[in-house]
């Protein structure tokens, strides 16, 4: 017997309640209901408009809730086969025409979506999940990951957010970035990053 899709639904705004599914737990890790909703009450109503970047995008959850409370524009970033096809399904369901889906390795599309941004004179807010280094295979992840956050032109750059494991320690410094605002939820926390 196949057992039923994993599923959430959006918390608020145009899309509140719509079912989005979720990829298997094996291949992704999703962001908890009360890390959402700190976020959200964050950012408050500064993402209308906005651009909204959600690298190891995932389901895709937290780009599709910035969809429906009102960003202009999401462009998700995933590798896993799996999780991507996912992904393309939730967008499908929401606003296709104001989502961009890049597959493949995120620290290679970076590049080509900075251009974009640079080209049209925008920022966007980066949301960047990475897998908890404690899989198989991620031991690098983070080094990785705070490489390609000091390389982030800050003309390109309105927030970023790292979602990570509450046992590391985010550099206080990243390139021109230092963090605003720390917050634990348990084994996850979120820390904000701006530039001066």
């Amino acid at each position: 017997m196949k057992s039923s899709p994993i599923t959430k639904k959006i918390v608020s705004g145009k899309f509140k309640n719509k079912t989005i599914k979720l990829p298997s737990k094996a291949t992704t890790r999703t962001s908890k209901a009360i890390v959402l909703e700190s976020f959200f009450n964050t950012i408050q109503f500064e993402v209308i408009d906005a651009n909204f970047v959600e690298l190891f995008s995932g389901s895709g959850s937290i780009g599709l809730e910035a969809l429906s409370r009102g960003a202009k524009k999401i462009i998700f970033m995933e590798k896993d086969h799996e999780a991507l096809k996912v992904l393309r399904e939730n967008v499908a369901q929401t606003d296709p025409s104001a989502c961009e889906v890049h597959g493949g390795d995120t620290f290679a599309n970076i590049a080509s979506v900075i251009k974009s941004l640079q080209r049209r004179g925008e920022d966007a807010y980066f949301y960047i999940d990475p897998p908890f280094s404690i899989r198989e295979g991620m031991e690098e992840i983070y080094d990785k990951t705070i490489s390609l956050i000091a390389s982030l032109p800050k003309e390109c750059v309105k927030l970023i957010i790292i979602e990570h494991m509450s046992g590391l320690e985010i550099p206080k410094i990243i390139g021109p970035y230092t963090i605003k605002k720390f917050k634990k939820f348990g084994n996850t926390s979120l820390t904000y990053l701006e530039s001066e």
